[in-house]
C-alpha cells in the first residue's frame, strides 16, 4: 500500500532525527517540526484508508479530528491523548513564533510523538496483512 510506504519513509526520516542537533540549531529544529507535520499528516491519511479499506463507514469522509475519533472508536489507534495533542501541536507548529512553545512541541515529538508513531506504524501493519489475506 503506498500510502503506508509513503508513512514509513517520512516516518524514518523522523525517527533518525537528532535531538541535540534539534536543540542547538534553528534550521534543523525547524526541519524536525516539519517533518513532524509531514509525517502526522501522512499518518491520518493512511489511517483513513486503512479504516475505508475495512468497511468503516465514519472513514469515508472527515477532518483530520474525525478520522482520528474513529480510529479510537474502532480501535486502530490507541492512546487518544496523545494524538489529539498531535493533532493540536501540527495545527499549531507553523505559527509558533514563542521559543519555549516551539521547544515544548520539539519535547512531545522525541519524548512521545515518536513512540506513538512506531506503534501505530505496527498497527497499521497488521492492519494491512489483514486486508491482503
Amino acid at each position: 500500500m503506498q500510502k503506508f510506504d509513503n508513512f514509513l519513509n517520512c516516518f524514518q526520516v523522523l525517527k533518525n532525527s537528532n535531538r541535540e542537533l534539534a536543540k542547538s540549531d534553528e534550521i534543523y529544529r525547524t526541519g524536525v517540526i516539519g517533518q513532524f507535520s509531514m509525517t502526522f499528516e501522512l499518518s491520518w491519511k493512511l489511517l483513513q484508508e486503512v479504516m475505508r479499506a475495512h468497511a468503516v463507514s465514519e472513514a469515508e469522509n472527515g477532518s483530520p479530528r474525525e478520522i482520528l475519533k474513529a480510529g479510537f472508536k474502532f480501535n486502530f489507534l490507541d492512546d487518544e491523548s496523545t494524538w489529539l495533542q498531535m493533532l493540536k501541536d501540527r495545527n499549531s507548529a507553523m505559527h509558533i513564533y514563542d521559543e519555549q512553545a516551539f521547544v515544548g512541541v520539539l519535547d512531545r515529538v522525541y519524548e512521545s510523538y515518536i513512540k506513538a508513531f512506531g506503534d501505530f506504524a505496527e498497527k497499521m501493519r497488521g492492519k494491512v496483512l489483514e486486508l491482503e489475506s
